[in-house]
């Protein structure tokens, strides 16, 4: 199966080296020629607790020069989505697989919006990553990635894909309720993703403070109440399950505190602020998130006036 992964930051990079590895003809597209050049000339750097790999993959700038693509991996901030899904559109044959594994809402539309929504699948990743410099990245967490027709139900396809992923040691599984797994990984990156960014914390630095637990709590219970008006179906406990996320990957710096260190454009729209759009939608307050979102805009424009 080719396939083309669009946006190597730090997760692309890392599904695009765990895929190499395992055998399978992968492509790496960025923007960041210095990033590009150096996996092209040294290799991909993955540093993994006190071990380093080197992996030879495959990378570029330019997506026109690939040829047809069996599956189209999105890894972009959701801002650039729509870009990408255009960019992309040279990729397609008529069985290509247009998969997203981003974070936020938002996606889905944006991809649909180009590419014949029975050609889309969704997903949610648990790995973390941290972007390090051009051509290296570390590989700061384990976790499950999900993946899952936009319509529900398990097709050999999805289950064609996981087990891709599964033989590059990415634990996979295909879900029949991935809208419901959305809301889910929403609700971790609503309580965590912003609040490092603005303290500059870890993940689960988050937990050793009592303002920025009920902070975390305050974030995620608005996010799920959404959700639940949305007729999202929700298990368990969303604000102890995001805790426990903060903790398994308490040593990782989020995505968006990584834009922060790096005075970049966030995706608090697509996080923090579509739980706002949502809930103006349905007629009802959050004011901790709607505070959330200000904040990080206002800081947001301070990076592009500096």
């Amino acid at each position: 199966m080719k396939t083309v992964i669009i946006g190597a930051g730090a997760i692309g990079s890392l599904f695009g080296g765990l895929l190499t590895l395992s055998g399978e003809d992968v492509w790496l597209v960025s923007t960041g020629k210095a990033h590009v050049d150096t996996m092209r000339s040294v290799g991909l750097t993955i540093e993994n607790g006190k071990k380093l790999q080197i992996v030879r993959v495959n990378a570029t700038t330019d997506v026109t020069s690939l040829g047809k693509a069996d599956l189209v991996l999105f890894l972009v901030k959701t801002y650039q989505t729509e870009k990408a899904v255009s960019d992309s559109l040279v990729l397609q044959k008529e069985s290509t697989i247009f998969l997203s594994l981003q974070n936020g809402l938002g996606n889905e539309e944006a991809i649909c919006k180009k590419v014949d929504r029975r050609k889309v699948i969704l997903g949610v990743t648990g790995q973390g990553a941290t972007y390090l410099g051009p051509g290296h990245i570390r590989h700061a967490g384990w976790g499950e990635t999900q993946i899952g027709e936009l319509e529900g139900g398990i097709t050999e396809r999805a289950n064609q894909i996981a087990q891709m992923f599964q033989k590059a040691g990415i634990s996979t599984r295909v879900s029949s309720k991935i809208q419901d797994l959305i809301w889910e990984k929403l609700f971790v990156n609503v309580g965590i993703n912003a609040l490092t960014a603005l303290t500059g914390l870890k993940n689960g630095q988050l937990l050793d403070y009592p303002e920025t637990v009920r902070m975390m709590e305050a974030l995620v219970f608005e996010a799920v109440e959404v959700a639940r008006r949305r007729g999202i179906g929700i298990e368990g406990n969303p604000i102890e399950k995001v805790k426990a996320v903060a903790e398994v990957t308490r040593g990782n710096r989020s995505s968006m505190g990584q834009d922060f260190d790096h005075r970049r454009k966030t995706e608090i729209e697509a996080i923090n602020g579509a739980v706002v759009r949502e809930a103006e939608r349905l007629g009802i307050s959050v004011p901790f998130n709607q505070a959330i979102t200000d904040l990080v805009k206002v800081i947001e424009k301070q990076f592009s006036q500096g």
